[in-house]
């Protein structure tokens, strides 16, 4: 039954349009391994639903690290009694380790596979949350070392983690569900913003209701304990079969065109995470209360799944994406700094634009990838350059925004930034969005 569900499985594979170059935003980062990585083995449908429900969990979990901590940064800081510095890094840490532990999840799904890598990855995970809120003691003396060890620590450790998932899960999703790319990928899509949008919603009303900011991250650790043991007898299940990395494909390093979309994607990653680590600080210092500025931020990041979910569908019908890059590029800069100093009555307008600009910037960015590449091989080496490139130097935009709140005391001049930094993602947009490849 095992092999019958995994042979059928390749077939579909092999006929399923969207696999025979159909644009979409899942790339196999394992596409250069000899053998070929093949499907989970699953022994049934039944099991295959349940393998299903795993990876769109694991999808779940991916963001509320980010929003989670924004929906109560004030009690965080002044109830940590948290250095300036702190906050910055704290900001900053995991979204620049998504860019430095990508490219380490093909070498360690090459040895270990990748079931078994996204398994340690959600161990990881679940010992990051565990971790974050927790208050240390100085070995030795018996005096607290205070909440800022262990919240340096967790947070590190959550972005390595998310790190390694980002990578591998698009690459199953599309390897053991070639059947039902579309739902699937629309499901693991949906659950990453998801994510983000139950981090900020329900933090606070948690921290409401017990009072303490560290129940309030810590109930966040319980969500992906349960994935990690559900997901536990899938991964060790599968064999072990070791891989060894084949190269092919163009050098995305010398191509013009890759660096553009490299860029475009830095940009966009610079103002996305931003929104996940400052918004709801900017709406409480604008005067709006905590609960209402975690619904806020959640209705934005619900209009990104409308974004993300429309967007590559109209990029990958037009000739070229010049015009649609631009406007979205063009509607978060704007949206972002609205948020910071439009009229606050039209709080949830300026909210609302944003997350439908962020939600298509960060979908049409992830679309290049396929649309500026003519094979599989390209386009995984684009990813993995996007990935490493992208995260790496987008974390410098909420370092910036934290730094310039530091120095001025206000988020005015992230706004201006972001106008900025809108522009440019406008204009490299503009760019990437030709109708050129990678070569």
């Amino acid at each position: 039954m095992r092999e019958a569900t995994n042979a059928e499985a390749r077939n579909r594979r092999a006929d399923d349009p969207a696999v025979k170059g159909q644009p979409g935003t899942l790339v196999d980062a394992e596409v250069d391994e000899t053998p070929a990585p093949g499907p989970t083995q699953v022994g049934s449908r039944r099991q295959l639903v349940y393998l299903g429900l795993c990876l769109v969990l694991i999808g779940l979990n991916l963001r509320t690290v980010f929003s989670s901590f924004s929906a109560v940064f004030p009690e965080v800081t002044a109830q940590a009694a948290l250095p300036g510095w702190a906050v910055v890094v704290l900001t900053t840490v995991p979204v620049t380790l998504l860019g430095v532990f990508a490219p380490l999840a093909p070498v360690l799904a090459r040895r270990f596979g990748a079931e078994r890598v996204l398994l340690g990855a959600m161990a990881v995970l679940t010992a990051g949350l565990l971790l974050r809120p927790a208050e240390l003691g100085l070995p030795g003396t018996g005096q607290a070392a205070g909440h800022l060890p262990a919240l340096l620590a967790g947070t590190a450790a959550c972005g390595a983690a998310i790190a390694l998932c980002n990578v591998l899960l698009p690459g199953l999703v599309k390897r053991d569900f070639p059947h039902r790319l579309g739902l699937m990928g629309g499901l693991y899509t949906t659950a990453i913003c998801a994510s983000a949008a139950l981090g900020a919603g329900f933090t606070y009303p948690v921290y409401t209701a017990t009072g303490e900011w560290t129940l309030a991250l810590w109930s966040w650790a319980v969500p992906a304990a349960v994935v990690l043991l559900l997901f536990l007898p899938v991964a060790l299940r599968q064999p072990r079969i070791r891989h060894q990395a084949v190269r092919d494909g163009v050098n995305v390093w010398r191509s013009p065109v890759a660096w553009q979309v490299t860029i475009f994607m830095v940009l966009q990653a610079m103002m996305s995470f931003s929104v996940f680590a400052w918004l709801a600080p900017i709406l409480r210092e604008r005067g709006v209360d905590g609960a209402t500025a975690g619904l806020i931020v959640s209705m934005s990041i619900v209009l990104q799944m409308l974004g993300s979910l429309f967007a590559p569908a109209l990029a990958a019908r037009l000739k070229d994406q010049r015009a649609i890059n631009t406007a979205v590029a063009l509607l978060t800069g704007a949206g972002f700094a609205l948020s910071i100093f439009g009229p606050l009555d039209l709080v949830w307008v300026w909210a609302g634009l944003l997350g439908l600009g962020q939600g298509s910037l960060t979908a049409v960015a992830l679309t290049m990838i396929m649309l500026r590449t003519r094979d599989g091989h390209t386009a995984a080496h684009l990813s993995g350059m996007m990935q490493g490139v992208g995260y790496g130097l987008g974390s410098t935009g909420t370092l910036m925004v934290g730094q310039l709140h530091q120095a001025t005391g206000s988020f005015t001049a992230a706004g201006v930034l972001f106008l900025v930094v809108g522009l440019l993602a406008g204009i490299f947009g503009y760019r990437a969005g030709r109708n050129r490849f990678v070569s």
